[in-house]
């Protein structure tokens, strides 16, 4: 019978407990790494939950996105100013384009920036409250809905809708809820 290396004379009692101590210590050291990592990881799947669309598009002033409204549908330009409910695009040429949020089925070119949350005054700019400015400014745009387009001069808004003197013939009104908008064009 042999005797083992490193575990006989004075003080081997002692090593073993230390080594046995210090091999707990560096398992638990190596657990509550583990349990950290997966702390942050479940608290950016949570924070990533709570971040709105309009919070990414906010964050992305300046870039230049490719926005689907609908099937064959989409706008190509630079994000000028954007709030909860609608984007402001610029789609060149000198024209903007109003697209409501609820209306975009996907955004290509989009980062993972996101802006703060809105404050109170900037919340309460809704899509009602840019196409008032627009029908103010007798704004000349083509409107388009999921039903078609219709082109004429932003004459009214209400709540939940908006009234187009359309083009031709001269003197007709159409009246468009604002579920049915994809974008307000300028011409």
């Amino acid at each position: 019978m042999g005797v083992e290396r490193g575990w006989t004379g004075p003080g081997a009692a002692t090593r073993r407990w230390e080594d046995l101590f210090g091999d707990l210590e560096a398992q638990l050291a190596a657990g509550r790494a583990e349990e950290a990592r997966w702390d942050v990881a479940e608290l950016t799947r949570a924070e990533r939950a709570r971040v709105l669309l309009a919070n990414r598009m906010r964050a992305a002033t300046g870039a230049r996105l490719r926005v689907v409204v609908a099937r064959d549908e989409a706008l190509d330009g630079t994000v000028v100013e954007a709030a909860a409910q609608w984007l402001l695009l610029d789609v060149g040429s000198g024209r903007r384009a109003v697209v409501p949020v609820a209306a975009v089925r996907w955004v290509e070119g989009l980062g993972p920036h996101v802006a703060p949350p809105s404050g109170r005054l900037e919340s309460a700019l809704g899509l009602g409250h840019v196409l008032r400015a627009l029908a103010r400014d007798r704004v000349v745009a083509t409107v388009r809905t999921d039903a078609g387009t219709v082109a004429g001069r932003l004459d009214r808004v209400g709540a939940d809708h908006l009234d187009v003197a359309v083009d031709s013939p001269q003197g007709r009104r159409v009246t468009v809820p604002f579920a049915a908008l994809l974008a307000v064009v300028s011409r």
